[in-house]
């Protein structure tokens, strides 16, 4: 990626091709210059001696048309804009002949095609955000779901980025402790008890644990959360999957055991979205293709954010060895377990137990109870992790090998204090911990991090 700022730069920042609007950003030393020999403001003195972010009505002149067009630009003249450097939006009609006429003469005048995300990079490297946020703004560009924008936009706005630099905080204020007491040690002045040390440290690791636990369960599920039917053989699952996605996609039949394999489709409920899996019935783990189709069920077990376990309705569940083995063999994987009733419609008009009226009831057949089991996944899905999130999966990911280590040096820091070791060995960890904490926030980084983040993104971003 060229890192050089001194270019301007200028890129289509809207959706491509046509609309009611386009969009085209411009950034760089010489904006004002470039956009100036195409711009005809109607109120030229205040384009020309503007000093604070305006917006200025006008028409642009474009060398390959014989009309000017009449357009808006947005301009800051300072360091005050998104990049950190003077910049420039030019709104003007969403026809993209003339969106690629205006970008030529851009170009022409001075300015070079922007690469993918180098607008958010500049605003990075000009200390406008830190590189957790710059991953936002890919957040939000990609994000599918409500929920996922809402995590997006938490993170874009510093809700985890506050707590990294908060640690951050801390932690250089006790190095800076303990370094004054090194410079004073032969006076043996004490700048900060042991005590002290002690409580700090364990209060910064306690935190960055927490953000652990969290990081760790974004990752279980960096994309949209996946949600697993799961029972005993002819328990009504793929009759279910069918009515819940609108399509014969799985094979129905009477016969027991029937799904061999595992099928998964999308399903969006209101704000959410979800990957609904189908598997194979469970049973005792047996050779061949029953022991394979076994073996996709218990991966994607393992792989889900919800197990929904399909009790039929004409066979209770519990009543067995078997069914409680199955309770228990999915109780092992972790994830929340939602328990349902199927095939609700055989018993209508029989008289049954109720000792279980809170479970949900769903009939595939005739469509009952499916709008509430969406609405009850929906809830659970938000309520056991998502509103929780305070960041991407994908920037757990590439924050998870620094957050380790981070806390191993802490760690390493408390050790080190509790064995009454020298200052000098608890601050070369604080250093270590500072250097790992200060990569995940950018404060810290490569040009190889830097393409890792930035090469995702579009152009115009």
């Amino acid at each position: 990626m060229n890192l050089n700022l001194d270019d301007t730069i200028a890129a289509l920042a809207s959706a491509a091709g046509p609309g009611g609007m386009s969009l085209i950003r411009v950034s760089g030393p010489q904006t004002r210059d470039i956009i100036g020999a195409m711009f005809l403001p109607f109120d030229v003195r205040r384009w020309e001696v503007s000093e604070r972010a305006q917006n200025h009505t006008g028409r642009i002149v474009v060398s390959s048309m014989s009309s000017s067009i009449p357009v808006s630009v947005y301009f800051w003249p300072n360091a005050r804009s998104y990049t950190g450097q003077i910049s420039a939006e030019i709104h003007l009609p969403g026809s993209p002949p003339l969106v690629d006429a205006v970008l030529a003469d851009l170009f022409h005048a001075g300015a070079r095609p922007a690469e993918g995300g180098e607008f958010t990079l500049r605003a990075f490297l000009a200390g406008k955000i830190d590189l957790v946020q710059a991953e936002a703004v890919l957040g939000v560009i990609d994000a599918s779901s409500q929920n996922e924008l809402c995590v997006a936009l938490d993170q874009l706005g510093g809700g985890i980025s506050g707590r990294f630099s908060h640690i951050r905080q801390q932690l250089l204020e006790l190095l800076a402790d303990l370094e004054a007491g090194l410079d004073f040690v032969d006076e043996d002045i004490e700048f900060v008890t042991r005590p002290e040390v002690q409580r700090r440290l364990t209060e910064s690791r306690d935190e960055l644990l927490d953000i652990e636990r969290q990081a760790h369960n974004r990752m279980q599920s960096v994309g949209r959360p996946r949600v697993a039917l799961a029972g005993l053989p002819n328990a009504g699952k793929s009759t279910l999957f069918n009515a819940l996605v609108g399509t014969q996609s799985a094979i129905v039949s009477d016969e027991a055991g029937t799904t061999r394999d595992y099928l998964s489709q999308l399903i969006t409920w209101n704000n959410s979205t979800w990957e609904l899996i189908d598997t194979a019935g469970w049973e005792p783990v047996n050779e061949g293709i029953e022991g394979l189709a076994q073996q996709l069920r218990t991966d994607q077990w393992q792989r889900a954010d919800l197990i929904i376990l399909c009790e039929a309705k004409d066979h209770p569940s519990t009543d067995t060895a078997t069914d409680r083995q199955l309770i228990d063999h999915i109780l092992a994987f972790g994830p929340p377990v939602m328990r349902i009733r199927t095939k609700a419609d055989l018993m209508m008009n029989r008289n049954t137990d109720t000792a279980h009226t809170s479970v949900l009831e769903v009939s595939a057949r005739l469509g009952d109870g499916l709008d509430a089991l969406n609405h009850a996944i929906a809830e659970k899905l938000t309520g056991n992790g998502a509103s929780e999130s305070f960041w991407l999966g994908s920037t757990a990911a590439r924050c998870h090998d620094s957050l380790a280590a981070a806390l191993d040096a802490i760690g390493h820091a408390i050790d080190a204090t509790n064995a009454n070791w020298g200052d000098e060995i608890v601050t070369g960890e604080l250093r270590q911990a500072l250097n790992h904490i200060g990569r995940i926030v950018g404060a810290v980084y490569t040009d190889d991090v830097l393409d890792q983040v930035f090469s995702r993104f579009c152009i115009g971003k």
